[in-house]
């Protein structure tokens, strides 16, 4: 019966002798532009898997395009995860290939087939070609926040910012800095469940094409070997990613998103392991929003290969973890060679020698908080300023454009109730802009603190993912105007200079935000963890396996 019915597409009747069926698990939508030109990777991915003697089966789930989703990608990234997790569930899929694009659509299906542990296999879309703007190289995400602040400084005309916004997303392909999308192909390849060079080939090289074709071809390879997720993602390939992920200048949101996988897969991950194998981490990779060049640059150096194979030389990774190759780490990168050391630099040029993911703890952060200090200004690294305090996004938006705003150079920005409960969603609103007032006097950086996000095509001395949040009682929520706040990120230290008793006053006066009306957010809200664990839904963590036998039909 079941056989008929697939058989209404026009299979012959010998695929159905005991091949492996290869699901392939496709974000490809029109509203997710990072994402737009999947349909086509597919069908290359499924000429590799015919060729290897497998059975191609695509099926969509959900696609989160941060670009147009409101209020934020993040809030349906746990979602999506549920979707392709009861997807390959619920289907006779023996392995399953993971076409991903734009920042959330990487995490949420990786947590979605870590469940399942079936053989896995991850294929990026790839970034765009580098964006141009009257001879500049110009990145997607990071030049729109450096040219929005002229805009508002009255440096720049709005007609020389449009004609940027034309320049600036010019093929197919993700954000072409080192952003949340490029971070997650980079944070696959480096976990060793995509192929070498997934992270860097643009998404309309033809390099790209040949490497989905592969990629058809290896994954029914990993199902004949019962190389499951579980086999490669282990705790030292999560290490090997977070010093991976200092060296490349990688976004913040890796955190959370490797956080959650890691808890999906049964690995004890925590933020102190971010900041212990993140210490004494050089960024070698000059890209924006961190330095100069671009994810076309990037591969035309040599990729992450390189970067892994002057890692693993120095013994900052480990060589012989586990991939989908079959092959080790070191196997894959140890040929590997750098085409540019301008853009993949050497140690002793390197943009910054502390390039890991600071992790603050204090009174104003007693679960943690994360700050990128690639991207951070050297000279606010130590800083204690005065509090001006945004009760929500909605307050800053409204006051941070008033002339009168209570506000210098040394003060410091607050901003509550953006976390994962607060928004909801956790949305990227951490990088807020500064005061016209203050960017017309030519400043250009202050420190800012929240239990938001912010887009990995951001920059700034910017303190996230504030945990306990606001809206969930943490001491964010009692921060008031005026209070003095000191930043030691040497030190790792977060604190609000305000007696104990004054803040627990204050505690007593606090009241919870009210719950949203929505079906699904009142869902989120009431099961999220908060960012130091990753942000996803309690009854999610763990592997649960496949329920049915694989091939069953």
């Amino acid at each position: 019966m079941h056989r008929s019915w697939m058989k209404n597409e026009g299979f012959p009747a010998d695929m159905f002798d005991g091949r492996p069926v290869i699901g392939i698990c496709n974000t490809w939508s029109e509203l997710t532009p990072c994402n737009a030109h999947l349909r086509d990777l597919a069908e290359r991915v499924k000429r590799g898997v015919l060729e290897a003697g497998g059975f191609p089966l695509e099926f969509p789930v959900t696609s989160l395009g941060e670009s147009n989703m409101r209020p934020t990608a993040m809030l349906f990234r746990n979602l999506a995860s549920m979707d392709v997790e009861e997807s390959i569930r619920a289907n006779p899929i023996d392995g399953v290939v993971l076409l991903v694009g734009c920042d959330k659509t990487t995490p949420s299906l990786v947590m979605g087939a870590a469940s399942c542990d079936l053989p896995t296999i991850v294929l990026s879309g790839g970034p765009m070609l580098n964006g141009d703007y009257r001879g500049e190289k110009i990145g997607s995400g990071t030049v729109v926040w450096r040219y929005h602040e002229e805009v508002k400084a009255g440096r720049m005309s709005v007609d020389s910012f449009l004609a940027a916004e034309a320049g600036m997303s010019r093929s197919a392909g993700s954000c072409m800095t080192m952003g949340t999308a490029s971070t997650m192909a980079s944070m696959v390849e480096a976990l060793g469940i995509a192929l070498p060079n997934n992270a860097a080939l643009p998404a309309v090289d033809a390099r790209r094409n040949a490497l989905a074709q592969l990629t058809g071809r290896r994954i029914v390879g990993m199902v004949h070997e019962d190389l499951v997720l579980s086999k490669i993602l282990t705790k030292r390939a999560f290490e090997n990613a977070i010093r991976v992920n200092g060296a490349i200048g990688g976004s913040t949101n890796a955190v959370l998103h490797l956080l959650a996988i890691a808890r999906r897969m049964e690995v004890d991950l925590t933020l102190d392991d971010w900041d212990r194998c993140g210490r004494g981490i050089p960024t070698i990779v000059d890209l924006q929003p961190s330095g100069r060049f671009l994810m076309e640059d990037f591969c035309y150096a040599g990729g992450l290969p390189v970067v892994m194979r002057m890692l693993a030389e120095r013994g900052l990774i480990d060589r012989n973890a586990p991939t989908v190759t079959g092959y080790s780490i070191w196997d894959n990168v140890g040929q590997a060679e750098n085409f540019n050391t301008d853009v993949i630099r050497n140690f002793d040029q390197a943009l910054a020698q502390e390039g890991g993911i600071a992790v603050l703890r204090g009174n104003l952060a007693p679960n943690g908080a994360v700050l990128k200090p690639s991207a951070a200004t050297s000279r606010l690294m130590v800083h204690r300023g005065r509090a001006v305090v945004f009760e929500s996004i909605e307050d800053y938006k409204k006051r941070i454009v008033d002339p009168d705003l209570d506000i210098d150079a040394n003060s410091v920005m607050v901003l509550k109730n953006c976390g994962p409960r607060g928004y909801p969603g956790m949305a990227e609103v951490g990088n807020m802009g500064l005061p016209p007032k203050l960017l017309a006097q030519g400043v250009e950086d202050m420190v800012r603190i929240s239990d938001a996000r912010m887009s990995g095509t951001a920059y700034g001395t910017v303190v996230l993912h504030v945990a306990p949040e606001a809206a969930a009682g943490g001491p964010l929520a009692l921060v008031r105007e005026g209070d003095m706040i000191e930043l030691d990120v040497p030190n790792r230290r977060l604190h609000l200079d305000v007696a104990e008793e004054e803040l627990e006053k204050r505690r007593a006066l606090w009241s919870p935000p009210e719950p949203p009306l929505s079906g699904y957010q009142s869902l989120y809200v009431s099961n999220v963890l908060q960012a130091d664990e990753g942000a996803d839904f309690g009854f999610l963590q763990g592997r649960r396996g496949a329920d049915i036998p694989r091939n069953s039909h």
